[in-house]
């Protein structure tokens, strides 16, 4: 055994080489795929890799590095910066004089900024260097457009359990970079529980592998249970998935489905969202899909927004679970919704007519002088049947609702 090779986490040290041991990902790597032909024709164009954690973003890009005839160099967005990057521009366009590319591997590119992102372009375009990004966020929110138009984007999927169960018996019976030479012994129903709780991460699934190796105990369900503390779920509250997951909360609601409901809003508030950002969202919801059908709807909703103020997490779960429960509930109606839209159409469409005289107030004479409010028939006095015009000309008699 070698105790160098050990000294690495199990995650690092089994990482597939080849696009043969390259599992879940078929769609972007698979024989008749575009990537696959490119990597083997060592015609690599800048790409970004996109997808949730331990999907083998980092993995494919060593991969492609050690089947190419490139120069390899990586920066983790998180440490390197931009002295990092003109030191590595500088050796590529040495490089690229004597006949040699430069692949760079930037790491959670989407924590570079707007100046960091916009100081790759030039060398993209002149060829100095070729670009393999990878992001756990919507490239569409985090990635500059000018630099998003000069790179591929390839979508890597959640490994499957199945995926994962495969990775994690290679690691068990690989005696040089992985577990073997332990002889260590598990359930296929254990592997199968590692590979579930992790959430399609495979580097997590090989964490808790490598720390139950070094345990000694015999391994059991409650063990694999405290060695994950608590299941690890993909939810960035800043990132897309946390739209994904309000997207599918309103939508539940919307639809009248209250489990459903109940399941988004829990993958919420279990990750740690702020129970007063879904209350705001569900007073929106109050009136852009109950509305009037409903109007102790919106009444309903600001009372669960101050039930929230008052005695917050944890104990408001159940207020905002009342909440979601009621408003999936109730009768809809987007009327209210429309109606605003076609207003706002209207404006976009005249812009600011100017108000009728008659609508106009006059507290000063040289404003009665110019007929403000001239003509205008006091609600009250008529009985609240006035024929009068509130509309510009141009609007007369439309309709919204």
């Amino acid at each position: 055994m070698n105790k160098t090779v050990h000294n690495s986490p199990l995650a690092d040290r089994i990482r597939p080489e080849s696009l043969n041991d390259f599992l879940g990902q078929e769609k972007i790597v698979g024989k008749n795929s575009l990537l696959y032909q490119a990597i083997k024709e060592n015609k690599i164009p800048s790409m970004i890799f996109w997808g949730p954690p331990g999907s083998g973003k980092t993995t494919l890009a060593l991969i492609i590095a050690k089947q190419s005839s490139a120069r390899f160099r990586r920066i983790s967005a998180v440490a390197g910066g931009l002295k990092e990057l003109k030191e590595i521009i500088q050796e590529a366009k040495e490089s690229k004089r004597l006949g040699e590319k430069t692949i760079l591997f930037i790491d959670e590119i989407h924590r570079w900024n707007k100046i960091q992102q916009d100081a790759l372009l030039p060398h993209i375009e002149q060829g100095t260097i070729t670009l393999i990004g990878a992001t756990t966020e919507n490239p569409g929110f985090e990635i500059r457009k000018a630099l998003l138009s000069r790179c591929r984007v390839f979508i890597l999927e959640k490994l499957k359990i199945k995926d994962i169960e495969k990775i994690l018996q290679r690691a068990l019976q690989d005696k040089i970079k992985g577990l073997g030479f332990k002889k260590m012994k598990i359930k296929k129903e254990y592997l199968t529980m590692i590979a579930r709780l992790s959430d399609g991460d495979a580097r997590t699934a090989l964490n808790i592998l490598d720390y139950l190796s070094f345990l000694g105990k015999k391994i059991d369900e409650n063990l694999i249970k405290e060695a994950f503390q608590k299941t690890s779920l993909f939810y960035d509250k800043n990132g897309e998935e946390h739209y994904n997951i309000i997207s599918a909360l309103h939508k539940s609601m919307r639809g009248g489905d209250e489990n459903a409901s109940l399941y988004w809003l829990a993958r919420m508030l279990e990750n740690g969202e702020d129970p007063l950002y879904i209350a705001r969202r569900m007073i929106r919801f109050a009136s852009e899909d109950i509305g009037l059908k409903n109007s102790h709807a919106l009444e309903q909703m600001v009372a669960v927004y101050q039930a929230c103020q008052f005695i917050g997490m944890p104990e408001c779960n159940v207020v905002l679970a009342q909440g979601v429960v009621y408003l999936a509930k109730c009768q809809k109606s987007n009327k209210l919704y429309t109606a605003y839209n076609k207003a706002k159409q209207d404006i976009e469409n005249f812009g600011n007519l100017p108000v009728p005289l008659h609508l106009r107030n006059a507290p000063t004479d040289l404003m009665k002088k110019l007929n403000y409010g001239k003509g205008y028939k006091y609600s009250p006095d008529y009985d609240y049947k006035e024929d009068q015009d509130y509309f510009p000309e141009e609007l007369k008699n439309h309709k919204y609702i």
